[in-house]
């Protein structure tokens, strides 16, 4: 596996439409592109900053991925993720290092990628994404 870049940050928010008042009234940034990943109850907002991107994770119901965080610790980072090549051998990888992955196979990502989930307490306390594409 070879890591090529930080691909984007996870930020979780109740309501982007109020928190784009900070990237985009405030920093000048434009939202790109939002998408809907029903199946995980997701709503992303894409704001390109540099070589990397601001992801605004919106839940679309209350059974969202996001939901229970936004529950338990209320808005802020969700995720940090970096772009990957050879994504398909990180999970035994991950293992093999002592590192716990959230699924067994990479998952459908936004934007057409493949992505996979470290969990938070083998690495120190961060979500790490890992992420293999470019974003269409």
């Amino acid at each position: 596996m070879k890591v090529n870049k930080i691909d984007h940050i996870g930020i979780a928010v109740k309501n982007a439409k109020e928190r784009l008042k900070l990237y985009e009234d405030f920093l000048g940034l434009k939202v790109k592109n939002i998408e809907d990943l029903a199946d995980r109850g997701l709503r992303i907002y894409f704001i390109e900053i540099g070589e990397t991107r601001f992801e605004l994770l919106e839940p679309l119901n209350e059974n969202s991925e996001i939901s229970q965080f936004l529950e338990k610790k209320g808005e802020g980072i969700h995720h940090i993720a970096v772009n990957v090549e050879g994504i398909e051998q990180a999970v035994e990888l991950a293992k093999s290092k002592g590192f716990k992955p959230l699924s067994e196979v990479p998952k459908s990502g936004a934007g057409g990628t493949k992505v996979l989930f470290l969990h938070p307490k083998t690495t120190g306390g961060i979500l790490l994404e890992l992420v293999e594409g470019e974003h269409k």
